[in-house]
């Protein structure tokens, strides 16, 4: 029996901002500078970084990714939670419906959202092609093996299929660094 191989990308905090926000934080008019393309095609990080001001601290520099998105959504870890004072529900990207807000400090100006901050839930992403090698449907729940040291399994690991995806596994740098993983590590897709 083959095994069903993925590359990891591991994700630091970042923020995707909708174009109403990048022209109060950058200025009207601001198009967003691309800094290095991302694994997931069109998906880039942006020269542009802002600061996340919680109840509690702040938190600088963080990085924006391009292009803009309908909705602003930040992904930090739990522990950037407890530093800006906010619980980041675990939840799968654009699913911001009842999440905590900040306030969002950039070079021209700050925006308070009401909801958006979220700890990114694991998934994968795959081609359609790969999810038909691999048997996968869209919105499958599989698991993920890590071999080595810090052996481990994830459960319960989205499966997002799309012919515009390519094929990786993500998780943010916690659960990463919690398995000893690093970017390009291949890991293994287990089906119930």
């Amino acid at each position: 029996m083959s095994k069903y191989l993925v590359p990891v990308g591991l994700s630091n905090r970042h923020i995707h901002l909708s174009k109403e926000h990048i022209d109060i934080l950058f200025g009207e008019g601001h198009e967003l500078t691309k800094f290095k393309d991302l694994s997931q095609p069109g998906q880039y990080a942006c020269e542009e970084k802002v600061d996340l001001v919680g109840p509690k601290k702040t938190i600088k520099g963080v990085r924006v990714l391009g292009p803009a998105r309908p909705n602003t959504q930040v992904e930090v870890a739990l522990a950037d939670g407890f530093v800006l004072g906010v619980k980041p529900p675990v939840r799968d990207s654009g699913d911001i419906a009842g999440s905590p807000g900040l306030k969002i400090v950039g070079p021209k100006g700050e925006v308070e959202i009401e909801e958006g901050v979220i700890a990114a839930a694991r998934h994968i992403h795959m081609h359609t092609s790969d999810g038909e090698k691999f048997g996968i449907n869209d919105k499958d729940i599989v698991k993920v093996r890590i071999e080595g040291k810090r052996g481990l399994i994830f459960e319960n690991v989205l499966a997002r299929v799309n012919p515009n995806y390519a094929l990786e596994f993500h998780v943010d740098l916690e659960e990463g660094n919690a398995a000893g993983l690093k970017n390009g590590d291949m890991v293994e897709i287990i089906k119930e």
